[in-house]
């Protein structure tokens, strides 16, 4: 679902989203360059809600026990 959003900007900025992004295409521009932004703000409460779901917890443990190595740890 997409919400609309009225912002109010400097002239000089809207030129530069324009010729950058295309026409009718700075709503998406701006959408990407923001969402890592709010993702990453996201993701350290979804790691604390999956920690305190005791069933997922015991689904995944098996799993990172047999997977969880870091590839950075592997003899090449």
């Amino acid at each position: 679902m997409q919400k609309k959003l009225t912002l109010s900007i400097d002239a000089e900025i809207y030129e530069a989203l324009h010729k950058m992004a295309g026409q009718r295409k700075i709503g998406r521009f701006i959408e990407n360059l923001v969402r890592p932004h709010i993702t990453s703000l996201e993701l350290p409460e979804a790691g604390t809600r999956l920690a305190q779901d005791g069933h997922r917890e015991s689904e995944a443990l098996p799993w990172v026990r047999t997977n969880g190595t870091d590839a950075g740890d592997e003899a090449r």
